[in-house]
């Protein structure tokens, strides 16, 4: 079993990934709230602080804690591409050096760093690894898609997966063992009428929601449902087909149902417990805290928990290999 510490921890989606991996949290961090609550839900045996990370003494947890990875998820906002236009916030980013006493504290075999990948452009990136590897660590620096890899939504991540042991690793490599076949969003919608549509065409509905739509019926037809995408950046017209995987969730509610009653369209948007589906995480998985809006924030600034899960059974692989070899 491998024992791991979690850093900006969020709603715990990368942590059910690890534990469906037989992983074991003992200790999660966030400075939201809400969201250290909810992992607190899902994982009760875990020690659990709503704090952030450089207000808590990582020397005090080396003395408690003997982690074999350190996982962390530091915030990416100022990074992401949605931001558009926007400035980005240093002290947002450099919450990603945060993590470097941690690893000097706890000296765990492992660490995992993820982000967007346009961390890569950051100019204090290339610090970021060489203090990890000046630590004694090899970094396999992989972007990895979460659709291959069993989550139902294109959702494109960096991971710096960093081996104290320096195993490295490409993200091909990663592939040819753990990948799979595309799951489409067709997968995680429910269709039984539990979640309320109301007809798309109505005076309160806004032009821009009705164009997309439009855009929808014109390619597919009449009596095909698909979803609209709002705040898309990707020029694709503001829909998607569900027979592919999803686009990926954000922080704010992006996406609409587009389904017939005869030749009359209705929309509904996509309710957190769907999106939590996209995200790779199972049922069993709560949203036990906040309103929809805060289950919405979750499931975006989560980390898809197949991705994890597939990154744990790896250094599962590599250790179980490396037990092998010396017996």
């Amino acid at each position: 079993m491998l024992t791991f510490i979690d850093l900006f921890c969020g709603g715990g989606f990368g942590a059910r990934g690890a534990v469906n991996a037989g992983g074991k949290p003992l200790l999660a961090v966030d400075y939201w709230d809400l969201a250290a609550q909810n992992y607190q839900a899902n994982f009760p045996d875990a020690e659990v602080l709503a704090a952030k990370i450089e207000d808590v003494d990582p020397i005090e947890y080396a003395a408690k804690y003997k982690p074999d990875v350190l996982l962390t998820s530091p915030e990416c906002t100022s990074h992401s591409i949605a931001r558009g236009a926007k400035p980005g916030c240093e002290k947002s980013r450099e919450t990603a050096l945060g993590i470097q006493p941690w690893i000097n504290a706890l000296k765990p075999r492992w660490v995992i760093v993820e982000n967007v990948p346009r961390m890569k452009k950051w100019e204090k990136h290339d610090q970021l690894v060489a203090d990890i590897e000046q630590a004694g660590y090899a970094v396999s620096p992989l972007v990895l898609n979460a659709a291959d890899f069993g989550a139902p939504q294109s959702r494109l991540r960096m991971f710096l997966v960093c081996s104290k042991n320096q195993h490295v690793f490409t993200r091909d490599e990663l592939f040819e063992e753990f990948g799979s076949k595309k799951a489409a969003a067709k997968s995680f919608i429910d269709f039984s009428g539990k979640y309320k549509s109301t007809p798309l065409y109505t005076e309160k509905r806004a032009k821009a929601t009705l164009e997309r739509a439009e855009r929808g019926i014109s390619a597919l037809g009449k009596g095909v449902n698909f979803l609209i995408v709002y705040y898309s950046t990707d020029y694709a017209g503001g829909w998607q087909r569900i027979d592919e995987p999803l686009r990926t969730i954000t922080t704010v509610d992006r996406f609409g149902l587009v389904t017939w009653k005869e030749d009359i369209p209705y929309l509904r948007m996509l309710q957190p417990e769907e999106l939590k589906l996209a995200m790779g995480a199972t049922k069993r998985h709560q949203l036990a805290v906040g309103n929809r809006r805060d289950k919405v924030k979750m499931c975006g600034n989560g980390v898809c928990s197949t991705v994890i899960e597939t990154l744990f059974n790896k250094i599962k692989s590599i250790e179980y290999s490396t037990l092998d070899k010396v017996s």
